[in-house]
């Protein structure tokens, strides 16, 4: 009898985590390893929402929570979605998971069935595919072209939409590529959507804060008020707040759903930590005054990358609208040769030996569902950047 479950082996693990592991490997080998691989901010948590999470701890706040959420952050997220997203919910329609990954999830377990599929764009977030076989359903991956920006179009979301469409997950700002749907492209695709009443709507919105050049933020249900009762909104606090090893992320929508979900976190992690969620109050509630500098680290960041990638001859990096990340095509580099004897084949290729020869860790395209490109995370010191591009550059001009 086979140790190991069926299910189990349609599924990979995380490539991000995985290069991340491998860049702390090397570095803790003794290799000058620079790491562009994570998703998440270099910046500490701020100093308000630390100490609302010891306050808690000393006000004894240590004990089991309400499977999905204390009623004070369920609160406090309504208030948010309705401030921010101009979306009006109760406490009864919101789940409170270990992360948004495990929001997502949650309602995919509580929803799909086998041959249901899901369509999500390519690029995308290494994880939905995977979080979709895991829960018995089927990805649809539609890929979306360098020429189009990385973006979705109408016709694209009507072609792919079956009588098996069960979801289709929505990211903007993208991971990995940074690119936002203004409201007019988000329009096009929830008109598609109000013609097939089968399909419900998951949207990833947790890089909404991390916007750039004047770009405004939409989300669906935000977008086409008619789709609310089939649309499942789903954010958290770990990007815009630095919090990512809190844990915390949240979803809105119809009670029925929110219901299934709990049913699903009930019997797998129970509540999320009860100290991470009086801190996300906080964080939620409180002033809001270190998002807009932080977006301004951010934009010097991403310009000084997408320059330098744009410098390198064989290379196009777009300038992406939102998150940490862009996403170039290295189109121009394929079937060279590096100058110790690395045939560029592929971008998984390009980015093993750009990590081996260079000590500079990158993800490489085809983990995103689109090649060849390789997505570089700016969640890091200018100095990290300035250095880390210096050596992709040089890699790049030895390709022969």
């Amino acid at each position: 009898m086979e140790l190991l479950s069926r299910t189990l082996a349609r599924v990979k693990p995380s490539p991000t985590i995985a290069v991340t592991t491998k860049a702390q490997e090397l570095k803790a080998a003794g290799r000058d390893v620079i790491g562009l691989g994570a998703g998440e901010p270099d910046f500490d948590t701020p100093q308000n929402i630390k100490d609302a999470a010891v306050a808690a701890i000393a006000a004894g706040k240590t004990k089991y929570t309400a499977v999905d959420g204390i009623i004070e952050l369920k609160q406090a997220i309504c208030a948010k979605l309705k401030r921010d997203n101009d979306l009006d919910y109760v406490p009864a329609q919101v789940s409170v998971g270990t992360g948004g990954k495990q929001t997502l999830y949650n309602a995919f377990m509580a929803t799909l069935n086998p041959g249901e599929e899901v369509i999500i764009p390519a690029p995308y977030w290494v994880s939905y595919p995977d979080m979709v076989l895991l829960a018995g359903g089927t990805p649809v991956a539609v890929e979306c072209q360098i020429e189009q920006n990385f973006k979705m179009t109408a016709e694209q979301l009507e072609a792919a939409i079956t009588p098996n469409t069960k979801w289709f997950i929505f990211n903007s700002p993208s991971n990995p590529t940074g690119a936002g749907y203004t409201w007019d492209e988000l329009k096009a695709l929830t008109d598609v959507l109000l013609r097939h009443p089968h399909v419900w709507i998951m949207t990833d919105d947790m890089y909404e804060h991390l916007c750039y050049d004047g770009f405004k933020f939409c989300t669906p249900a935000q977008v086409e008020p008619k789709l609310y009762d089939r649309t499942l909104t789903c954010n958290g606090v770990s990007k815009a707040y630095a919090m990512t090893g809190w844990r915390i992320g949240y979803a809105a929508g119809p009670e029925k759903l929110i219901g299934a979900m709990r049913k699903v976190q009930s019997q797998s992690t129970s509540n999320p930590c009860s100290i991470s969620q009086w801190a996300a109050v906080e964080a939620l509630n409180g002033t809001q005054d270190y998002i807009a500098p932080n977006n301004e680290m951010f934009v010097r960041r991403r310009n000084l990358v997408v320059k330098a990638m744009n410098a390198i001859d064989g290379m196009t990096c777009p300038v992406p609208e939102g998150a940490f990340y862009v996403y170039p095509s290295i189109a121009g580099l394929i079937g060279k040769t590096s100058t110790v004897g690395t045939l560029i084949e592929n971008d998984e290729v390009f980015a093993t030996a750009l990590l081996e020869e260079t000590g500079v860790a990158v993800v490489f395209g085809a983990a995103f569902g689109l090649s060849p490109n390789f997505r570089i995370s700016y969640a890091t010191s200018d100095e990290n950047l300035v250095e880390a591009c210096e050596r992709i550059t040089a890699f790049c001009a030895g390709l022969s």
